[in-house]
């Protein structure tokens, strides 16, 4: 048996697995000792495999699209407010509380730009 089953099995042994019991299908006389591994089991078993990989991938799906969806609303709403900033903007100025209450900081709250030092010769 497994050692950890919390994990996904490799691709590659789903593949294995599956034609493994393909070709146990067409074994004629196939008997186990242990009838938990009789083919109608197996069949059981990969039809559940089937269903819920299918399922997995719908449900994969239907996220990445609800996904794209709430992402482009995002970005309609981010553009809309930016040009919402840019009308206020030109409606009342840009020192004005209205501005401000958008988040804006007013063009008198920023510190004015102030020259730098030249540094000094070097001595020779």
């Amino acid at each position: 048996m497994a050692k950890n089953e919390t994990k996904r099995l490799r691709p590659a042994q789903v593949t294995a697995d599956n034609d493994a019991f393909a070709s146990l299908k067409k074994i004629a006389n196939y008997a186990p000792n242990n009838p938990a591994y009789v083919v109608a089991n197996g069949t059981a078993l990969q039809t559940t495999h089937t269903n819920t990989s299918d399922a997995e991938a719908q449900a994969l799906s239907a996220y990445n699209t609800a996904r794209d969806l709430a992402i482009k609303a995002e970005w309609a709403f981010h553009n809309y407010m930016l040009g919402v900033k840019n009308q206020v903007i030109s409606q009342f100025g840009d020192d004005s509380n209205e501005i401000q209450s958008l988040g804006i900081k007013k063009k008198s709250e920023y510190k004015k730009p102030k020259a730098k030092p030249k540094p000094a010769a070097p001595k020779a």
